[in-house]
């Protein structure tokens, strides 16, 4: 199996979890928060996704889905359309909410598309390439993949620990 397969699983895996995650939820469970602080569901898949799609983008030398084909215009969030919630107060986050899952998913699923895509196309030599020399060490392209890999299923998983949160709370 050649690294870049390696990735493009990875990647299915993050879409497959997301989707176990959000299918079958209402709004109200999608946005809710277990406490002021926390983090929805929403808010969760909506980052995850907007940093994969962002982070993928940049070093694809493309355009992000999220601009390109009019997902910040159907999330309509009160926030800069180029947020992708790093560093977003719990104020901000809670500023994302959606009205639907197939809203997040059909957002997650256009990502994915363009990511696999753009892995799927690269040679192994490609991942060796340093896509951003802010860093010590330089940051490559495979460096990039992995951390947006993990980044993205950590934030799966607490969306999954989320879920479970809220179907055990008594009606």
């Amino acid at each position: 199996m050649k690294a870049t397969e390696v990735l493009a699983d990875g990647f299915g895996r993050i879409r497959e979890v997301v989707h176990e995650v959000v299918e079958g939820l209402s709004a109200e469970e999608l946005n809710a928060r277990t406490d002021a602080e926390a983090n929805s569901i929403a808010w969760l898949v909506w980052h995850l996704t907007r940093i994969q799609d962002d982070h993928v983008a940049d070093a694809a030398d493309r355009d992000q889905v999220w601009l390109s084909e009019g997902w910040a215009t159907q999330f309509d969030l009160p926030l800069p359309a180029r947020s992708t919630g790093y560093g977003h107060t719990a104020r901000q986050a809670g500023a994302v909410r959606v009205e639907s899952g197939e809203l997040l998913l059909g957002y997650l699923d256009a990502v994915h598309e363009q990511t696999t895509a753009f892995v799927r196309g690269l040679a192994a030599t490609d991942l060796g390439r340093v896509i951003d020399d802010s860093w010590d060490p330089p940051v490559t392209l495979g460096v990039r993949l992995v951390s947006v890999l993990s980044d993205d299923l950590q934030h799966a998983g607490q969306a999954a620990f989320v879920r479970g949160v809220l179907e055990r709370r008594p009606r």
